[in-house]
Formats: C-alpha cells, structure tokens, sequence
C-alpha cells in the first residue's frame, strides 16, 4: 500500500490516464475530484461490499416454502 499527504489543489497521477485531486479538506474530510477514462469503474469501497453482499445473497438456494413464510409474517407486521 503507497500512502501520500496531498495538500488541497494537489494531484497524483496512477497511470497515465488517471488523475486524482484533493479539492478540499473540512472537518477531517477530503473532497476528490478523479478524472478517468469512461471504461474505469470508480465506486466508493463500501458500495463494492454491499454489492459484492447482495450477489451472494441473490446465488443462495431458498426455498419457495421459506419464501412463503417471510412474506406471510410481513403481511401479518403490516
């Protein structure tokens, strides 16, 4: 793992088509402006977790009786 100190209006480069700037630093928080090719996926890392959950939960086996029964107690909730 590379770790950098930037400063605000400052750059680091990865690769060479990739471009990262801090824009401003508030409260402990770093606003970045990323500017890279169309093709590069750019996701904030706990959006990568949740999707990478939901995909595990969407593969798992349930049966149509399992099913039944959650959707039968969230109308009973209702």
């Amino acid at each position: 793992m590379l770790i950098l100190q930037r400063k605000e209006g400052e750059s680091l480069l990865i690769g060479d088509e990739i471009e990262i700037t801090v824009l401003a630093v508030e409260a402990g928080r770093a606003r970045l402006a990323i500017q890279a090719p169309r093709d590069v996926t750019i996701l904030r890392s706990e959006l990568k977790v949740a999707a990478q959950a939901n995909r595990e939960a969407a593969d798992e086996e349930v049966s149509p009786l399992e099913l039944l029964g959650v959707f039968q107690k969230r109308e009973k909730k209702e």
